[in-house]
């Protein structure tokens, strides 16, 4: 009954059995993507109403495909009051992007009666998505790491700490160097009369470095190694997850 249904589809006029295994065969084939993108991301932040969009998102895409038709005035129709709708959501990731617009696809492809292509494009872009998962592209950290470094004013210190920064660290840039103004430092005596010290630091120079860690490295060997550098008066290292934006 199915293939007599599709033999005599009528774009303008789709029958309820069309319809029912369209809303089905992109609802089963987003849940794959969803399926996928669970599995291949490593983030925590996985909201379940991103999974819950990139699932119902080709539903909706292929029933306003089946809505238009083979009809202009209603694409132009459905364009304009698609138009009223402000989507604010912000996806930082482009990795979620992709996701998102997979899913996109799929629901059109399907909404067209596009069952091979929908089929197909899920099945590679799953299985590509698994296979980056398990490549040298999937960094094994997100971690960017903020390093501060107070060394004596010579012209030779930024070849000595990117040296050693180059043994530890897959990518490092220089964000900011700074010359530090004088320190003071207010204290109060016994009797309470406040006295003011000053520390001068008119030698000293700041390097602040993002970094990313080989594999083969650790907090503990670049720490051991940036202390080993003359004259060090000493850094900070902090890693922190730093958002993928667009």
């Amino acid at each position: 009954m199915f293939d007599i249904e599709l033999l005599n589809y009528n774009p303008d006029t789709p029958s309820f059995y069309i319809i029912l295994i369209t809303a089905l065969f992109a609802l089963f084939l987003s849940s794959l993507i969803a399926i996928t993108y669970e599995i291949t991301t490593k983030s925590i932040y996985k909201k379940a109403h991103f999974l819950q969009s990139l699932i119902l998102i080709s539903v909706v895409a292929a029933t306003v495909m089946q809505a238009i038709g083979d009809s202009l005035a209603r694409g132009l129709g459905m364009l304009g009051a698609l138009s009223i709708i402000r989507f604010r959501t912000v996806l930082d990731d482009p990795r979620n992007i992709t996701f998102m617009f997979a899913s996109l696809a799929i629901g059109i492809a399907t909404g067209v009666l596009g069952y091979g292509i929908a089929l197909t494009g899920t099945l590679v872009f799953c299985l590509g998505a698994i296979i980056l998962r398990m490549s040298p592209l999937s960094n094994t950290t997100e971690l960017i790491g903020v390093v501060k470094l107070h060394v004596p004013k010579n012209d030779e210190q930024r070849a000595i700490i990117e040296k050693k920064l180059s043994k530890h660290c897959r990518n490092f840039e220089l964000d900011q160097l700074k010359f530090l103004n004088p320190k003071r430092i207010k204290s109060y005596s016994d009797e309470g009369i406040p006295t003011v010290e000053e520390i001068s630091r008119e030698n000293i120079q700041e390097f602040t470095y993002l970094i990313r860690l080989k594999d083969s490295s650790s907090v503990e060997k670049i720490t051991s190694s940036l202390n080993q550098i003359d004259g060090l008066e000493g850094f900070k290292l902090n890693f922190k997850k730093q958002p993928t934006k667009l």
